[in-house]
């Protein structure tokens, strides 16, 4: 089975970059998926030593081949198959995005007033 060939859509999924095959397949059809800043197709065949770039929801990674995966394996077996080379840069503006990630709480002073702060106002404004 090691002298398969083994496509970039199938390896994607299987090192758990995406969560199906076909979401890592359209990624490909979208031009989100490059090797040598050229987009690849999903049925490009992956060889060991390749660089690429892929955009997923959550970052944009930079991967180097170290093995082929053939079936989707756990994440720990996985990670052993590339290398994450993403720049340092990529990596501190996602850090950024998580720390100032909107949580739903009203953040005090900023919005809409509370009924206190309109009954303020109220007395304010009429004396």
């Amino acid at each position: 089975m090691e002298t398969e060939k083994l496509r970039i859509d199938k390896y994607l999924w299987a090192i758990r970059l995406f969560k199906t095959r076909s979401l890592a397949s359209q990624a490909c059809d979208k031009g989100k998926v490059k090797l040598n800043g050229n987009a690849v197709k999903p049925a490009k065949n992956v060889f060991i030593g390749e660089e690429y770039e892929v955009k997923t929801e959550q970052k944009k990674w930079v991967i180097k081949v170290t093995g082929l995966l053939y079936k989707r394996a756990q994440f720990s077996e996985a990670i052993l198959n590339y290398i994450d080379i993403t720049p340092k840069e990529e990596i501190e503006r996602i850090k950024f995005e998580s720390a100032t990630f909107h949580t739903g709480k009203r953040q005090s002073k900023i919005g809409r007033p509370t009924k206190k702060n309109k009954r303020d106002l109220d007395g304010f404004l009429e004396n």
